[in-house]
């Protein structure tokens, strides 16, 4: 007895490595201020805030490096990995 089964699997995107470091640069400028904020915590004013004005408050450098990341992963990298995946296939 034979039986003819077709089995359709879901095409498999393989990221070139541009894509790949493109796509890590947010979270892991995002992870380095973390890390900052732990290995420095005198840095991050929002702990102890005593006396300080709002701008001090949110002007901090490990906060601003892992808002740049943020920013970074939602408005730069998935255009820039769009333009680049298509690239990528009109080369093929």
């Amino acid at each position: 007895m034979e039986t003819s089964v077709v089995h359709s699997l879901p095409a498999t995107r393989r990221h070139t490595l541009r894509v790949r470091m493109v796509s890590l640069v947010g979270p892991v400028t995002v992870a380095a201020g973390v890390i900052w904020a732990i290995l420095q915590p005198y840095r991050v004013t929002l702990l102890h805030p005593r006396g300080q004005s709002f701008w001090w408050l949110v002007v901090e450098p490990p906060l601003l490096v892992m808002g740049v990341g943020v920013v970074f992963a939602l408005l730069v990298a998935r255009p820039l990995i769009a333009d680049l995946e298509d690239g990528h296939a009109a080369a093929r």
